[in-house]
């Protein structure tokens, strides 16, 4: 489970992460990782999961199952950031029953979100 103080939920802090932020797409989900430089606060991660994923149960399921995997994958976040993921419709996210596929896309999303941000840091 994702600890309370690694959990995003200002919204401003939504708004700015997914519009200042970096974006990246793997196959069910997007990211964006903001960092902010004047923070030492630890990493904050936030989800968006619309109704378009499904009904209430679907959604809170995917939900838990997204959080799981991100407890995982916050330490490899730098302090200060920011993370939000946001779940595609249900028709592209049909696949999602397993949470072994979720762990594995939720890594491979935080990995190239990292990436980017050091390609985007070196320039």
């Amino acid at each position: 489970m994702l600890p309370k103080n690694a959990r995003l939920t200002a919204s401003e802090d939504f708004a700015r992460t997914t519009k200042s932020g970096i974006r990246v797409t793997v196959e069910n989900f997007v990211g964006y990782l903001y960092i902010s430089p004047a923070s030492e606060a630890g990493a904050k991660c936030g989800l968006i999961i619309n109704k378009t994923v499904g009904g209430s149960v679907a959604r809170h399921a995917l939900a838990r199952k997204v959080r799981h995997a991100l407890a995982a994958q916050v330490t490899k976040l730098p302090n200060g950031s920011l993370l939000v993921v946001r779940a595609l419709s249900q028709k592209k996210s049909s696949a999602l029953v397993l949470t072994n596929s979720i762990s594995t896309e939720i890594e491979s999303l935080v990995t190239k979100l990292l990436e980017r941000q050091a390609k985007v840091a070196a320039r």
